[in-house]
C-alpha cells in the first residue's frame, strides 16, 4: 500500500494542509500542500463554525485541484489549550500461540492504561511507553519478540478538553472530511526537527504563531509539559497600529513590507507613506519599525524563557523555534540575544513547504507513520481505484500545471 496521508493544522490566522507519501526509507516526500486565511477561528478555538467550513472548503479545493483527486481523510493538529498529563499502568495477558509478544500485545497493554482512567470530557492526544516489565522483569526497549506470559507497561497519558477540538471535526465533516486521528500539533513540531541527542535528552520546543506562542518539554522523546499564552505575530500588528494610528490592513503591509526584526539590519532607508485614521500623512521607515518588532519579540522571548524554568527543573540541552514568527528575517538575532547558542531555529526539508507555518503538520504525518509502525500496520488515504485516478491524471498529462511538485506527483506514482 501506498503511505500517503493528509494533515491539517487550523490556526488562529491561517489553515495549512499538507499530503504526503511515507517512502520505504521513512522519509516524507510532499505531494500536494496549501493554506489559506482561517476564519472563524480565535485563540486556537473555533468561534464561528460557518466561517471556519468555508475557508477550510476553499483550502481543501487548493490541494485537490493540484492532485486532481478529492481528500476526504485527514489527521488533524489540534490546540494544547488544557492539556493535562497523567502516567498510569497497563497489562495483559499473552496468549499468542507462540507465546511470543506481538505489537498487539503493546496495543492492548497501553489500552489498559487508559481504561476508566480518562474523564468523559477528555480526549487522549498522545499516549507514549516509559517503560515495560515482562514476566515482572523491567525493559526499556521494545518488548515485542519477546517470550513471555504477562507485559505490564507504564506510560504517560496526555489529554485535553473534548470541548477543543469537536468543532474542528465537525467543522471538517461539514465539508465531507473524515478525521482519522489527532494529535498536538506541537508534537508535529518535534517530529519535524528531532535529530540527534534531541531523541535522548530534555528539551524546548517553542511555537510562535499569529495570536500565541506555546512552549513544550520534551524529555527522551515524551512530551511532559506544555504552556500557552496569548502573545503572538498580532501584538506587532497591534504595537504599530498604536504607534502611527494605522488601519489594521495597513500595519500588516507595514510588517510584511518592512520586515526586519533587528536594527542592526535596518538603516532606515526603506519608507512606506499611509494616510492614518486621523487623517494625517505618515511616513514610517524600517529602522523605527524594527524598534517596535523587537521589543516586542525581545519581551514575548523573554516570557518563553521564564515559562521554561517553570515547566522543568531538568537541564535543557535545547531549544528550537518554529511558527511563522519565526520565518521573519533576523529573527535568529533576537533569539541568540535572549537564549544564547543553544536554541535554534527549525528548518523544514521537504521540498514544497520550506515554511515553518508546515511544521506541525509534516511533523504529525512523520508521528502517525511511526505509530503505525509500531502497530505493523500501513495506512493510506486513498484507495486503489483513486491512486489509479491520480496516476492517470499526470501521465495522461491531465495537469496543466508543471510546478517542480506535478513533476515529482508524477513521479511517485509512476507505475
Amino acid at each position: 500500500m501506498r503511505k500517503i496521508m493528509a494533515s491539517i493544522d487550523i490556526g488562529s490566522s491561517l489553515i495549512k494542509l499538507v499530503v504526503g507519501e511515507i517512502s520505504k526509507n521513512g522519509s516524507l516526500n510532499v505531494l500536494a500542500s496549501s493554506c489559506g486565511p482561517a476564519l472563524g477561528v480565535k485563540h486556537s478555538l473555533v468561534v464561528d463554525p460557518e466561517k471556519l467550513s468555508r475557508s477550510l472548503g476553499s483550502v481543501f479545493q487548493k490541494c485537490e485541484e493540484a492532485l486532481g483527486q478529492k481528500i476526504s481523510k485527514v489527521i488533524l493538529c489540534v490546540p494544547s489549550l488544557g492539556c493535562d498529563f497523567f502516567m498510569s499502568e497497563g497489562s495483559t495477558t499473552i496468549v499468542n500461540e507462540d507465546g511470543m509478544i506481538h505489537s498487539a500485545d503493546v496495543t492492548h497493554a497501553l489500552q489498559g492504561c487508559t481504561y476508566n482512567k480518562v474523564e468523559d470530557d477528555q480526549e487522549i492526544v498522545s499516549i507514549k511507553a516509559t517503560s515495560y516489565k515482562v514476566d515482572g522483569e523491567k525493559i526499556r526497549r521494545s518488548p515485542v519478540g519477546i517470550e513471555a506470559q504477562n507485559l505490564a507497561v507504564r506510560a504517560l497519558v496526555v489529554t485535553v478538553p473534548r470541548k477543543n477540538i469537536l468543532p474542528f471535526i465537525k467543522c471538517l465533516e461539514k465539508i465531507g472530511v473524515e478525521v482519522i486521528d489527532f494529535s498536538l500539533g506541537i508534537i508535529g513540531d518535534y517530529y519535524e526537527f528531532q535529530k540527534g541527542m534531541m531523541k535522548d535528552s530534555v528539551g524546548a520546543i517553542v511555537k510562535v504563531g499569529y495570536s500565541s506562542t506555546e512552549v513544550a518539554i520534551f524529555n527522551n522523546g515524551l512530551l511532559t509539559n506544555t504552556k500557552v499564552f496569548n502573545l503572538g505575530a498580532i501584538n506587532l500588528l497591534k504595537d504599530i497600529i498604536y504607534t502611527y494610528h494605522l488601519t489594521k490592513n495597513d500595519a500588516r503591509d507595514v510588517l510584511n513590507k518592512l520586515t526586519s526584526v533587528s536594527t542592526h539590519n535596518s538603516n532606515g532607508t526603506a519608507r512606506l507613506k499611509f494616510t492614518n485614521t486621523e487623517g494625517k500623512t505618515v511616513e514610517i521607515n524600517d529602522y523605527e519599525i524594527a524598534e517596535i518588532v523587537s521589543s516586542r519579540l525581545i519581551e514575548i522571548l523573554k516570557i518563553v524563557k521564564k515559562e521554561i524554568n517553570h515547566l522543568t527543573k531538568k537541564e535543557i540541552h535545547y531549544i528550537m523555534l518554529s511558527g511563522g514568527v519565526s520565518e521573519m528575517p533576523s529573527f535568529s538575532l533576537l533569539v541568540e540575544e535572549v537564549f544564547g547558542h543553544e536554541a535554534k531555529i527549525g528548518e523544514l526539508k521537504e521540498l514544497g513547504v520550506r515554511s515553518n507555518i508546515y511544521s506541525s503538520c509534516v511533523g504529525l504525518i512523520k508521528f502517525y507513520d511511526e505509530k503505525l509502525s509500531l502497530k505493523n500496520q500501513d495506512y493510506g488515504i486513498f484507495d486503489d481505484d483513486e491512486l489509479e485516478v491520480l496516476v492517470n491524471s499526470y501521465t495522461n498529462g491531465a495537469s496543466s500545471d508543471r510546478s517542480i511538485l506535478s513533476t515529482l506527483f508524477g513521479y511517485f506514482f509512476e507505475k
